[in-house]
């Protein structure tokens, strides 16, 4: 089920990527898809919403995103180190103006380096890319519906920065 908070967030992105004519995508591991399902929920979003890829394992991280093996292998899948790298990759890979890139562990299981609720999200552009590390666990639905609104509000700030002009 879609968060209805996301929903709004959504709609405030819209306009000011909608203005500016640019573009946004998504790299989502833990949240396979829901930040793109939330951008996707507003009419017209297909004029500045060019994909989104769900890498789930190492290997789409790898063979799409050009996350390297060694990185995967030294700092592990959630971590800020690879968050960055799927973040580039993204931004790379779809030619966009701004990506959204999140890898974490949703529960109920963790990981050696990070317990269940660590979740990483970085926003940006090519220019600037904000990381954030979210911890602590409220349960796997409660966890991805907070890391979505999280991610989602990263990007509405950063727009809002960019286009102070476009606010009401």
């Amino acid at each position: 089920m879609m968060n209805v908070e996301s929903k709004i967030i959504s709609r405030e992105i819209s306009p000011l990527l909608w203005k500016a004519g640019e573009t946004v995508c998504t790299a989502e591991s833990c949240t396979s898809g829901q930040i793109s399902a939330a951008i996707t929920s507003v009419p017209g979003s297909s004029t500045y919403f060019k994909g989104g890829i769900v890498c789930y394992t190492n290997e789409i991280k790898t063979r799409f995103l050009g996350v390297s093996q060694e990185l995967l292998e030294e700092k592990g899948a959630v971590s800020e180190e690879v968050v960055r790298a799927m973040f580039e990759g993204a931004l790379k890979a779809m030619e966009t103006t701004y990506a959204i890139a999140i890898t974490g562990y949703a529960g109920p299981g963790g990981g050696e380096e990070a317990p269940v609720g660590t979740i990483w999200i970085a926003v940006g552009d090519k220019n600037e890319v904000t990381v954030e590390k979210l911890e602590g666990d409220d349960g796997r639905d409660m966890n991805l519906a907070k890391a979505t609104l999280v991610a989602l509000q990263l990007l509405l700030d950063l727009l809002k920065k960019r286009h102070p002009q476009e606010e009401e």
